[in-house]
Formats: structure tokens, sequence, C-alpha cells
């Protein structure tokens, strides 16, 4: 494959990346008077706040999945990493390796909570208001990873063009 369509493909799933975090920080920022969750407050949300979360869960979901597998796949394969039949664990300790990512273990954790969303607890608000201030914190890591391979791109790659930066003050919307 030339280097053409791998940057095309890198470009695409950054993309891809933006727009979700764009949203998930405009949740969020909807989100902060009631952050951090307490059972009590999960109970008793208004249709807007559910609206909001709702709008969180689903960015947060989206995020990890483009990440997981577009922008890391895509990465490895702009670096010529000959990675794309192996499995998950081994593109992350590579992107590890490469300094792109700084902790594959950390990532493992985000694709965790991130499942731990497809259980639905109807009757037991504690439970619901910790998955939402896990998700909280695993999306300012998301934020995290992001930008640090935003940075070493820019140091290590400074012809290419991703597509606009992230948003500047994310983790202040994230302050639990």
């Amino acid at each position: 494959m030339n280097n053409s369509v791998a940057i095309l493909r890198l470009q695409d799933a950054w993309r891809e990346c933006e727009r979700n975090i764009y949203h998930l920080c405009h949740a969020l920022t909807l989100l902060a008077p009631i952050l951090p969750m307490t059972g009590k407050g999960f109970e008793y949300l208004t249709d807007a706040q559910v609206q909001s979360l709702d709008q969180f869960i689903l960015r947060f979901t989206k995020l990890q999945d483009a990440m997981g597998s577009r922008l890391f796949p895509a990465l490895l394969q702009y670096l010529q990493e000959p990675y794309e039949e192996r499995p998950m664990l081994d593109k992350l300790n590579r992107l590890e390796k490469l300094r792109y990512l700084h902790n594959a273990e950390a990532w493992q954790n985000i694709h965790n909570t991130r499942n731990k969303f497809a259980h639905d607890y109807p009757d037991d608000w504690e439970k619901n208001a910790a998955l939402i201030n896990l998700a909280c914190e695993a999306a300012e890591d998301m934020y995290n990873i992001l930008t640090g391979i935003e940075e070493k791109l820019k140091t290590d790659q400074p012809a290419l063009k991703l597509g606009k930066s992230l948003p500047v003050d994310y983790p202040k919307q994230l302050s639990l």
C-alpha cells in the first residue's frame, strides 16, 4: 500500500476522533454541574441531563471504537509497521514502544470501561453513577492519548497535516 493511502486513512480516522471528542466535550460541559455523579443525582436526572448523559455515553463509545479500530491501525500503517494481522494487544504494545501511547494497559482499562456501558442497572443508581464517574476519568485518558499522538506526530512528522487541533480546555471540564 502506498503512503498516500496510509495518510488518507490516518487523516480520516483522526477526523472521526475529532468529531467524537468535540461532542464528548460538549456533553461534559452540560453535565459539569452534576459531576461527580452520585447515586441520588443519577436517580433524579432531568430529561435534559439524561440527553446529555446519553450523548456522553454515545460519544465515549464511538471515540473508543474509532481510536481502537481505526486510528491505532491507521497510525501503525502510516508508520509502516507490519501489524495489520496482529492482535490488538500487540498493536498497543508496539504503539507504546514507539512512544505514541504512554501505557498500553491504560487503553485496556478504557476498553473495559466502555464494555461496562453495555450492561444496564435500572435500579442501582449508585452503580450507574460510579460507572459515569469512571467513564469521565477514562474520557480524559482518551483525550490525553489523542493529544499525545497529536504532539508526537507534530514533532516526528511535521509535514503531516491531521486536521483541526483538539479542544485545549478539555481537561478542565473533567475535573472531578
